[in-house]
């Protein structure tokens, strides 16, 4: 997908395309990125698990008030 030059999702794009090729250019094994994007995303679930569980705690003590 194309996006409108300087615009946050051609930056976005461009970053991680950017990242990508510098997995190819150094040859990195298709598992190493596989792996790699795999962190990645499980610290981002792992993240967003631990805000949801500081709001729950927090929604359960207002409603014991």
């Amino acid at each position: 997908m194309d996006y409108k030059p300087y615009s946050p999702e051609w930056h976005r794009k461009r970053y991680l395309k950017e990242a990508l090729d510098t997995y190819f250019d150094d040859y990195v094994e298709n598992e190493i990125i596989h792996s790699d994007l795999m962190d990645i995303l499980s610290a981002r679930m792992s993240a967003a698990v631990d805000e949801v569980n500081k709001v729950m705690d927090l929604k359960d003590k207002l409603k014991d008030n």
